[in-house]
């Protein structure tokens, strides 16, 4: 009782002291600004709501299969990855990735609807549920990895920004380009990569920006900036593209690491494990000289026990995924390994050659390496 005895009366004279004190003086109004201040800047607009759609395990594979093809974005205006023709044909490295993908699902690599994209409408189409797989030179970043609700599968081009200038510029190197304009996709890491490597070196620039491939390219044609950048994949097949394209030259610079290759949505493991593994089987096949030309022969012979997995002579593989036992043959024998795609879209026979370097087997010295299959 004493204890609350003396909690009351504390409590008693908080109050009659609050009581007594006097009123608290009301801050005075705001005063208008002067007139020659600057008014305060507008609210920026609210970011546009993206419907995200996020499959469980095993959905995107059984819509697939119900609808009868794959939905795969793609590129439409860069020759040798994604390139669209007047007949609407889709050609190039990235699209044969679809193709492939499509064989190891249906058997069949038609069996797949090509959604031309643009660098800015690639990521909502893929968190909309508009694409089942996003193919599209895109590079594999943390901030995408984990604010875009996809996962990127393995690295299929390892790649590096670049800088192409006319030949009779004179510019050689990234310091000559202080106070010209450079051409630039927005939307990309090419747009803040250029912004950071600029920077960094105290060069300064006036960046001019394009929604779109065709468009930049057009513009550095016409002579509007001094020089273009992307990805040094795209500036060969610009330069292809262009009426003569002896008259241009990509700099001996690389401005960044450019790892591009397939997306998926997040929640769908299963699906995330068939575009890996359509991936691996392509670096495998070409690790074991498995060609569409001789993959019957292979399979027919074939006493490997890794070999003999992946064709699906010795059964199980192609359960796990949910697919048919012949998921990798029907890879290689309708599309190819990935030296027959890459020799396809930018071999030395083609107007977009690019030697493979980094983009060759670990056994040959590059970055490609695929986990056993087992």
């Amino acid at each position: 009782m004493r204890k609350l005895t003396v909690l009351s009366i504390l409590v008693i004279v908080s109050v009659l002291v609050a009581a007594c004190a006097p009123a608290a003086t009301e801050a005075p109004a705001a005063t208008e600004a002067p007139a020659t201040e600057a008014p305060a800047p507008a609210a920026p607009p609210p970011a546009p709501v993206i419907e995200v759609t996020v499959p469980g395990y095993g959905e995107t594979l059984k819509a697939v299969q119900e609808r009868g093809n794959i939905v795969c974005g793609v590129n439409a205006q860069v020759p040798g990855f994604g390139y669209v023709d007047t007949a609407g044909v889709f050609s190039g490295f990235d699209v044969d990735f679809c193709r492939a993908l499509a064989a190891a699902v249906f058997g069949d690599p038609d069996k797949v609807e090509f959604r031309a994209l643009t660098s800015s409408e690639r990521f909502t189409a893929l968190q909309a549920g508009e694409i089942d797989v996003l193919s599209r030179n895109t590079t594999w970043t943390l901030t995408r990895d984990t604010e875009l609700t996809g996962n990127f599968v393995h690295t299929m081009f390892y790649d590096g920004q670049g800088m192409m200038v006319p030949v009779d510029s004179g510019l050689t190197t990234l310091k000559d380009l202080e106070g010209g304009t450079v051409c630039v996709q927005t939307g990309t890491t090419t747009e803040l990569n250029l912004a950071d490597v600029m920077a960094a070196e105290g060069i300064t620039y006036t960046p001019a920006v394009f929604e779109d491939s065709n468009a930049t390219l057009a513009a550095y044609a016409e002579g509007r900036c001094d020089a273009i950048t992307t990805d040094k994949s795209g500036l060969v097949s610009n330069r292809a593209s262009l009426a003569d394209p002896a008259a241009h030259v990509i700099m001996d610079v690389t401005m960044s690491k450019e790892p591009l290759g397939p997306m998926v949505r997040h929640g769908d493991d299963q699906w995330f494990d068939i575009v890996q593994w359509t991936a691996f089987a392509l670096f495998t096949a070409e690790e074991f000289d498995i060609t569409s030309a001789n993959v019957d022969d292979v399979k027919a012979s074939a006493t490997n026990p890794s070999v003999m997995r992946l064709l699906g002579v010795e059964p199980g593989m192609g359960a796990k995924l949910g697919l048919s036992e012949e998921w990798a043959y029907n890879i290689v024998k309708l599309v190819g390994n990935y030296e027959e795609i890459y020799n396809a879209n930018l071999g030395p026979d083609t107007p977009t050659f690019i030697p493979r370097g980094l983009n060759s087997l670990y056994i040959d010295g590059g970055l490609l390496y695929a986990p056993p299959v087992r």
